[in-house]
Order: structure tokens, then C-alpha cells, then sequence
């Protein structure tokens, strides 16, 4: 209480005009918040991103920012908290309400002329349109955001390469998602960290993101070889140090359940269900929206396959069916 009235009393303190001490609260509280928001439960920082999203707005709205550095610095901590509580309401399986709020990041990111936050927010949309089950409308906002960031060295043009290519995995187009993989892991060679890369969370593409993205759109393609099976379980080792910067339990749960969906296409019920196992364990307050339809995922490919009669094929099946029933609602705003 004594942290939040301190910050209101600096917010509020220069009154006819934005110093930099105000500006270096939001710049803190918006890397505490992009450095938090992939480790835990949405419902551990939804209030915080609210309220600081609510502080960047009145200051915007205030007219009290006079010098145009001061301007778009505000702009840039607009499009990035838009951005978290965007993937917020999408993660609580409100698309509609994430696509506004992602609109919303993009004007900011435009009005801030930050060509990268402007790819970034295509690519949100993107991801929206996936988890929604809207695959031509992902590949859309994909193809747009990887034209607009072909030039761009950090990771950012790869992360919307890896959107198009499971989009085009959902739309079956197996073309498409060998080319975009193939220039995503061209490109990888050639990177260069920009300043969204250094801020981390969702605002940097790492390896293991990547490994974990071109599995799954194999996955999606239908594909189980040996070769991918590996692959797989390397996505899953490379998100289980939970010290890594990179790590978030959501890659981590999603590269569970393609290591799952890899073995029940190799006919391996009892692998599938070792590796899904740490998914339905979760915690409720950890099952957002893209654990849960990748879990579910894993129960449609149960009741397709041939392995779907065994026993230990039905109980896996009914207890994934249980799975987002037992979520709690997630908190709202």
C-alpha cells in the first residue's frame, strides 16, 4: 500500500508537465510487467497492467507531455501494456475483447512510428485468430506483419514467419509451412537483438520459441516421424529450466502437448500420456486459453486414432475432457 500510494503521489506530482522521474516509474513498471506476464498466472498481474495501462492513457490524454521524445517514449509503454493485456483477454478466451485492445496497441505503436510494436501487433492478431479457430484470418495478419518486418534484423520477423506457418498448417497447406520455416531458420543465422528483443517475454522470438512453433506445425500437418518425435522432446527440454529467461509455462504446456500428439500418431498411448501429464497437472489459475485447446487437441486425436479403443487411451480421454472444466474464471477487465 505504502509502494502504490508513493507511485500515485510521483504520478500525480507534476502537475503541468511529465518529468523523468514519472517516466522512469512507467519504463520500470513495464519491464517488471513484460518479464512477469510469461512466468505466472494471468491473474497475478492483470490488476497491476490495468492500472498502469490506465496511467499511460491520462498521462497521453492529459496534455501535460511537452517535449516529443516524452511523446513517443509514452506511446511505446501504450502499445506494449495494450499489447500484454490484449494476449490478457485473449488468454481468457475472449478474442473479441483482445482484438480491440490489440487496435489499440497498434494506434499507439503507429502514433510512436515503432515499425517494430506495428509488426508485433500483427502478429497478435494473429495469434488471436489461431487460438480462435479463424486459421485464414491468422494467416492474414501473419503474411502483413512478416512483409512489413522482412527488414528488420531482430526476432520479430521470425516469430510472424512461425505464425504464418501454423496458420498454414490449420489450413493444410504443407507448402507454405516448409517455406516459411525454412526462411525462419535462415534468417535465425542472422539476427540481430533490437530494443523489443532486450526487453524480453513476448516481446523477443528465442530458439526454443521457434523449435517449439515449427513442431507444432508439423503437428498440425499430421506428421509423427522419429525425426519429429525428437524434435519434440527437445521443445520440452528446452522450456523445463524454469530459471532460462525465455522459459513460460504456456511454451512450455504447448511443446507438452505436441510431444503428445507426436507419440499418439506413432501409436504410443503410454508416451502421450507421460508427456501430456505435467499439462493436466497445472494448477487452474495456469489453464488459459491455448493450454486448454491444445490439450483438447490431444483428446479429438485420441477419439480419431486407432488407439482410441485401449483402456489407457479412454481414461486419458476423459480426463483431458474434465480439464477445462475444472477451470476457474479467469479475472476480467
Amino acid at each position: 500500500m505504502a509502494v502504490r500510494r508513493a507511485k500515485d503521489f510521483l504520478l500525480g506530482a507534476d502537475r503541468d508537465r511529465v518529468g523523468e522521474d514519472t517516466l522512469g516509474l512507467l519504463d520500470d513498471e513495464v519491464r517488471r510487467l513484460v518479464a512477469e506476464y510469461p512466468r505466472v498466472p494471468l491473474s497475478a498481474v492483470w490488476s497491476d497492467l490495468l492500472e498502469t495501462q490506465e496511467q499511460v492513457f491520462r498521462l497521453l490524454e492529459g496534455g501535460r507531455v511537452r517535449q516529443p521524445s516524452q511523446l513517443r517514449d509514452l506511446n511505446i509503454h501504450g502499445a506494449i501494456l495494450g499489447f500484454l493485456v490484449a494476449k490478457g483477454f485473449n488468454d481468457m478466451q475472449v478474442p473479441h475483447e483482445a482484438m480491440t485492445m490489440t487496435r489499440v496497441a497498434s494506434a499507439c505503436a503507429r502514433d510512436a512510428e515503432h515499425p517494430g510494436l506495428i509488426a508485433l501487433t500483427d502478429g497478435l492478431k494473429s495469434l488471436i485468430a489461431y487460438w480462435a479457430d479463424r486459421p485464414e484470418d491468422a494467416y492474414h495478419y501473419a503474411s502483413k506483419g512478416a512483409e512489413a518486418a522482412a527488414n528488420r534484423q531482430g526476432t520479430v520477423g521470425l516469430w510472424l514467419l512461425g505464425l504464418q506457418a501454423r496458420a498454414a498448417a490449420v489450413l493444410g497447406d504443407e507448402e507454405t509451412v516448409r517455406d516459411a520455416n525454412r526462411r525462419a531458420a535462415e534468417r535465425r543465422e542472422y539476427v540481430v537483438l533490437d530494443e523489443l528483443d532486450e526487453l524480453g517475454g513476448l516481446f523477443t522470438y528465442s530458439r526454443n520459441k521457434q523449435l517449439y512453433y515449427s513442431v507444432e506445425a508439423e503437428v498440425l500437418l499430421g506428421n509423427g516421424n522419429a525425426q519429429l518425435a525428437a524434435q519434440a522432446e527437445e521443445a520440452v527440454q528446452g522450456f523445463s529450466d524454469t530459471s532460462a529467461p525465455d522459459w513460460a509455462f504456456g511454451d512450455l504446456a504447448g511443446s507438452q502437448c505436441d510431444l503428445a500428439l507426436v507419440r499418439l500418431y506413432g501409436g504410443d498411448v503410454d508416451g502421450a500420456a507421460a508427456a501430456i501429464r505435467p499439462v493436466l497437472d497445472l494448477p487452474s489459475s495456469h489453464r488459459n486459453n491455448g493450454i486448454i485447446v491444445s490439450a483438447v487437441r490431444v483428446r479429438n486425436a485420441l477419439t480419431a486414432g486407432r488407439a482410441g479403443a485401449a483402456v489407457a487411451a479412454r481414461d486419458l480421454r476423459a480426463e483431458i475432457e474434465a480439464f477445462p472444466v475444472g477451470r476457474p474464471a479467469l479475472p476480467r477487465g
